[in-house]
Order: C-alpha cells, then structure tokens, then sequence
C-alpha cells in the first residue's frame, strides 16, 4: 500500500511538474524572434524617443530585434485597439500614457478597447509631473496668492489646456481650492504656452518640458509642480503639495500586453523594461523629457492602472466634463 500511495502521488504531481517546466522554458525561450512595440505617438514625441531608447536596451539584451511601430491618431486609441487584438505572446506590446488608460474611457463617448479587460499590465517605466505657470502680469508670486486672487474674481483668470492632463490637473486645483478659472481649449499644449507668454491668457498646469524653457527665460512664472514633493528636475520651485496638502498630480508611461499573454513571457518583458531603465541611455531621455524612471512590475501597475482610472473618472465627472 505506502508504494502504491506514493505511485499515485507521482502520478498527481505530473501534469504540476509539467506545467512549471513548461513555464519556465516559455520565459527562457522568450524571445525567439522580433519584438514590436506599438505606440500612439508619432515620431519625435516624448514616447516615441522613450520607446526607442527602451527598444535599442531590450535588443541588446537579447539579440533579437526591437522594432517601434508609430500608430497615432485618436488619442492612442488607434494603437490602443491594435494591440487588443494582436496574437497574445508577448512579440507585439503597447508603450502607452494615462491618456489611452485614464483618461479616454472618461472623455471619449466611444473607445474600441477595454483599458483593464484587453491588456495585461507589463511595467510602469516613468512618471511625471507639471508646473503650475503663470503671465509674469498675473499678479501672484506663490500659490495662495493665485488661489487669493481667484476668489477674489471667480471666472476672470483664463486657462489654457492642450492636453488631457493638463486639463484634468487644473480642475482638480480648482476643485481642491475652490477656486473657478475660465478654460480655453488648444489642441496642443506647445501653442497654449506661446499664448500664455503672450498674454492671451493668464495660466497653465503643463509638462515641464514644454513649460520650463519659458521660466528659464523669464517668460514665464512658476508657482509650483504637481508632485507631492518638489522634483530634482526644478529643486528651486516648491510642490503644490506644500501650500495645498494633498495634491498630485501626474502623468505616467507603461508597457502593456494583450491580454492572455502567458505570465513567464510577460515577466520576461518586465525585467527587460527594468533593465533598461537601469542603463544611463535610457535614464538621460526620460530625464530629457521631464519625467523620472519608476518601474512597477505587472502586479503593481495593475493595481495602479486601476487607482488612477477611477481617480481620473472622479475628477472629470465632478468637473462636469462631457464625452466627445
């Protein structure tokens, strides 16, 4: 009997043993032949250089080819909604924004992708955060001044905006301050910022890259970034945070997967983004761009992805924000 028990015992463990040797042969074999990874950007853009810079690391590092493929158009939806449907093996994945997996879902009426259901989180690569700027003629040196002179003039102060991000931060300050500013909309941030050192209108919450240049060059005041604490990339100018406890606000890139891909292969792709965000290569371009390196594995940034839809969902609904 104790032989016969320990042959059926065998016989149960099997197919388990099966399975995790099979599983850990996907994850070495992976990859076996060229990675594609689609974007929502064209060219040039901050994530079309990240994804590149990233691409060039991971093809070091296996000897594979790493291709990026430009699908822009509808707010990353177009890309967003082939990648859904690519074949689920890890050799086409998603380089993508809080735009395609925060805010779309909340500001498109129709999207053809579900940002949770359709994709399996890789790795978060790099945050980062905006600068509340103003007219040097806005008469406002520091945030509770500019809250100051708000309500002082509900509807008087104009903001311009030329991205999802840009707007949702600023109703969040207003919603934080219970202050009400004028928005005026842009189809770009870069147009807004040359407007606001005009003097067309009075301030912005906008990426530092296209922010700072401006406060460089005495174009433009800063009052303040949007992370919890003041960024190393602006030392000199306080968080928000300081003079409003509690406001952040960010926006982020990630890597992502159609979903059902195996979890080895997309283990395997998180500790290549890892290792490249390790590289100085890789680190110089999301410096360059204003943002910092933060990885997050898959199981993290699926719970994150999840915190920042709804928090996004929340903002624009109390903003009174309707679908396009």
């Amino acid at each position: 009997m104790p032989f016969r028990r320990s042959v059926l015992a065998l016989a149960a463990l099997a197919p388990l043993t099966a399975a995790l040797f099979s599983t850990g042969v996907l994850a070495q074999a992976f990859p076996a032949k060229p990675i594609t990874i689609v974007i929502g950007s064209t060219p040039g853009s901050a994530t079309d250089g990240l994804a590149r810079s990233v691409a060039a690391e991971m093809a070091k590092a296996t000897g594979q080819a790493v291709v990026v493929d430009n699908r822009a158009g509808a707010f990353g939806s177009i890309a967003a909604q082939y990648v859904a449907r690519a074949q689920p093996d890890g050799y086409t994945v998603f380089m993508t924004t809080n735009t395609t997996q925060s805010a779309n879902p909340h500001l498109l009426k129709k999207i053809a992708y579900d940002p949770i259901k359709d994709f399996a989180p890789v790795s978060l690569l790099a945050r980062g955060y905006l600068a509340l700027v103003v007219n040097p003629q806005v008469r406002a040196s520091n945030v509770a001044e500019l809250v100051a002179l708000a309500k002082a003039s509900p509807g008087k102060l104009n903001y311009g905006s030329g991205s999802s991000s840009a707007q949702v931060a600023t109703e969040l300050f207003q919603q934080s301050t219970g202050t009400q500013f004028n928005f005026v909309p842009y189809k770009a941030n870069p147009p807004a910022v040359m407007d606001l050192v005009g003097g067309q209108i009075d301030l912005m919450i906008v990426d530092l890259t296209t922010s700072l240049p401006q406060v460089k060059a005495g174009k433009l005041r800063a009052l303040g970034v949007s992370s919890a604490r003041r960024s190393p990339l602006v030392p000199d100018v306080p968080a928000i945070g300081e003079s409003l406890p509690g406001y952040e606000f960010g926006y982020w890139n990630a890597l992502y997967a159609p979903a059902g891909t195996p979890a080895p292969v997309v283990h395997r792709l998180s500790s290549l983004v890892r290792d490249a965000l390790a590289t100085p290569a890789v680190r110089q371009v999301i410096e360059q761009t204003g943002q910092e390196a933060s990885f997050m594995g898959p199981e993290e940034l699926a719970k994150f992805q999840i915190g920042e839809l709804a928090r996004w969902g929340k903002i624009i609904k109390a903003a009174g924000i309707q679908p396009e």
